[in-house]
């Protein structure tokens, strides 16, 4: 008995060495990509910087990031006005610049050092202080740290202005060598996970339900019968492509919150249109509706009571809201905190509404009716199409002092400045009167321009997760729901799910494409995040299907991609949001820059946090730690 044991034992061993030959492989193919990604950004690395001038060297202003130094001389004899205007500020007033004193005496001329921003062209307008008369208007696209001239002259005739541009110094390229680092440092981060060994020990953060952020739980199956699992009742696997989708939406969030390289597309778009820091809030809202249908549907049918459920779902509401309200005020480490200054709407407050409101009619509307693919529980289409009708009788038809119904500017300086107050048109006004100006988002991204982080265009306080945006959250979490669903009903069924799928994105990208006549201002409801427009909401959810298609075929139907990195963060997403909050301003997120006006020791700072946060959801996931409420 002892020998046939021992043999066992061997047998067991000689075929775990073999699968770790086939895996050394693939470690060493992972470590050649990473090391040639790393080789790639520091050969391009001369590149980005400043190119040599045959032009004698100009001494310029201290210059920050995404800004130009532009030097006007003026050899007219009258004085001149410069301003500018942001192509990619829409319907916006021009602004003043500076004004450039006249020519002193022929070949002497008046000439001033001024600032311009370089994210966006810009259209530069040179005016006549005496007479307020047009000399020249040009559009340029200034590169980042470069110096500029711009001549003003008059020609044989003396009433007739010349102005010509001039590249003094070249600017530089922020753009090519710091990219070579994206997939260098995931590469090493999936690789240096993959060399540390597994470990048998078990640990218990907390024996709690599931968070909503997380509701796809743990990934061992040994799980207590009152916790939901991730996966269908009838299957005995795990979709690892719903974690996988959870921990890409988190790691652009936290690489975004930590500042993206201070590059203005890993910022939130000022009003209209879409930015890569845009996407990740409302795929957060998509696949915890997706988590949602699956999570209750194997609560019910291991005979857990609907109403035991109603009253988990109100308690991870009210969890979920008050961590928010929590990470978002954080003067308490300051002092006792006010009331008077107290924000309410945020991210996770946005979530625990969410939540309550889709978990709720998902467990209700089971005991209604049950259909099957489209006609899924239609009470709940029906109730969560009446919000939606809600949401545009309030949006076009509320009444909003001092502003026309239905407007979706920003305000400011926005539509040539003849709503400076209305921004947000009924979604400020209700937050501004149910909840007050001092309990709202105060610094919105609507305030400043793309062109020149020093001019504001819009000066009241606007709250992008306030409360009429919550209805088309509904909506995106509602949608998810349905991807949900159609796992459910066709459980293995692959080509159907993942049909059924292109479907919903294809439809709800057409529909996108009527709301915003396939233009970024031009359209009945523009993209906009700050107000969750519908178009929004249809848009975000047509690339959320689309993407969780290709995440379903990789990693759970070819199983081509494990979903490392991205698996082991969307597995304690709870735990590394509020950490990445609450621990921003530590070692090593944050360590004090030799200069702080770099793109890319910005970039360097902000991949490192990401990384390190990667690193430490794949250690408690190695040590079984799931933090879960």
């Amino acid at each position: 008995m002892g020998r046939g044991e021992t043999r066992r034992r061997r047998h067991r061993e000689s075929r775990a060495e073999r699968p770790r030959e086939g895996r050394t492989a693939a470690e060493m193919a992972r470590f050649l990509s990473a090391a040639l990604a790393l080789v790639l950004a520091v050969l391009v690395a001369p590149l980005s910087a400043k190119l040599p001038s045959s032009r004698p060297h100009r001494k310029s202003p201290a210059l920050k990031m995404d800004e130009a130094t532009l030097t006007v001389h003026n050899e007219l004899q009258s004085e001149m006005m410069v301003s500018f205007l942001s192509d990619h500020c829409y319907q916006c007033m021009y602004q003043q610049l500076g004004v450039v004193p006249a020519g002193a005496e022929p070949g002497v001329p008046g000439k001033v050092d001024l600032t311009v921003g370089t994210q966006f062209p810009v259209t530069l307008q040179l005016n006549s202080t005496l007479v307020n008369l047009e000399l020249c208007r040009f559009q340029y696209h200034f590169g980042e740290q470069g110096n500029y001239s711009v001549w003003v002259k008059n020609l044989n005739d003396s009433s007739q202005v010349n102005c010509s541009l001039v590249t003094d110094t070249e600017p530089v390229n922020s753009y090519l060598r710091e990219f070579f680092f994206f997939p260098a440092a995931f590469s090493f981060c999936d690789l240096i996970v993959s060399f540390i060994p597994p470990t048998e020990q078990l640990f218990t953060l907390t024996t709690m339900t599931h968070l909503p952020l997380q509701e796809l739980g743990p990934p061992n199956r040994a799980v207590e019968p009152s916790v939901e699992t991730a996966v269908p009742a009838t299957s005995g696997r795990r979709l690892r492509s719903l974690d996988t989708f959870r921990g890409i939406a988190l790691i652009i969030m936290v690489f975004v919150n930590y500042g993206g390289g201070r590059y203005w597309f890993f910022r939130h778009e000022s009003w209209n249109g879409l930015t890569i820091a845009d996407l990740v809030f409302p795929w957060f809202v998509f696949i915890m509706g997706t988590s949602i249908a699956i999570s209750i549907n194997g609560a019910l049918r291991r005979g857990v009571r609907r109403s035991h459920l109603l009253k988990k779902v109100v308690w991870r509401s009210v969890q979920l809201f008050l961590i928010g309200v929590i990470l978002i005020n954080p003067n308490y480490c300051q002092g006792p905190l006010s009331w008077v200054s107290l924000r309410i709407p945020g991210v996770l407050q946005r979530l625990a509404f969410t939540y309550l409101v889709v978990a709720s009619l998902d467990v209700l509307d089971v005991w209604w009716y049950k259909a099957s693919d489209f006609l899924l529980y239609w009470p709940a289409w029906l109730c969560v199409i009446t919000l939606e009708i809600v949401w545009l009788c309030l949006t076009f038809l509320l009444p909003v002092p001092d502003c026309p119904s239905g407007y979706l500017g920003p305000g400011g300086i926005g539509d040539f400045g003849k709503y400076p107050n209305c921004t947000g048109g009924a979604a400020g006004f209700i937050d501004r009167w149910l909840l007050g100006e001092n309990h709202i988002y105060q610094t919105p991204s609507s305030r400043v321009t793309a062109v020149h982080n020093t001019e504001v265009c819009s000066t009241i306080p606007y709250d992008p997760e306030g409360v009429l945006g919550s209805i088309n959250s509904i909506l995106m979490a509602f949608l998810g729901l349905q991807a949900g669903k159609i796992l459910l009903h066709y459980k293995d069924l692959h080509s159907k799910i993942m049909a059924r799928f292109l479907i919903w994105g294809v439809v709800l990208g057409m529909i996108s494409a009527v709301l915003t006549k396939c233009s970024k201002d031009h359209g009945f409801i523009p993209i906009n995040k700050n107000l969750w427009s519908l178009s929004y909401v249809t848009t975000l959810s047509s690339f959320a299907f689309i993407l969780l298609v290709v995440l379903y075929y990789l990693v759970d139907v070819n199983k081509w991609w494990s979903g490392a990195p991205f698996f082991y963060p969307g597995m304690n997403s709870i735990l590394v949001y509020v950490g990445h909050e609450v621990f921003e301003e530590y070692f090593p997120f944050r360590w004090r820059m030799s200069n702080s006006q770099s793109h890319a020791e910005h970039l360097t700072q902000n991949l490192v946090a990401t990384c390190v946060w990667v690193f430490i959801s794949f250690v408690l996931y190695k040590n079984k730690i799931f933090w879960k409420i």
